[in-house]
């Protein structure tokens, strides 16, 4: 009963380490990088100006990093 006591624990200890790592990974990849104007035209974007954000680079891909 102990022993399964503690298999039971390890799991729960693996498993939320793995979500907490998958959540971390998610959110760095959520959230878009700096670029600046030479690499964002390097790269095949365009500049384009946001209302009250600033300027953004709108990449091929679909991203609209911030430019810094």
């Amino acid at each position: 009963m102990r022993v399964r006591r503690i298999l039971a624990l390890v799991l729960a200890t693996a498993a939320f380490a793995g979500v907490s790592a998958v959540g971390a990974v998610g959110a760095g990849a959520a959230s878009s990088p700096n670029i600046s104007r030479d690499d964002c035209v390097a790269a095949g974007g365009q500049i384009v100006s946001r209302p009250y954000a600033g300027e953004a680079c709108a990449l091929p891909g679909g991203t609209n990093p911030a430019i810094t």
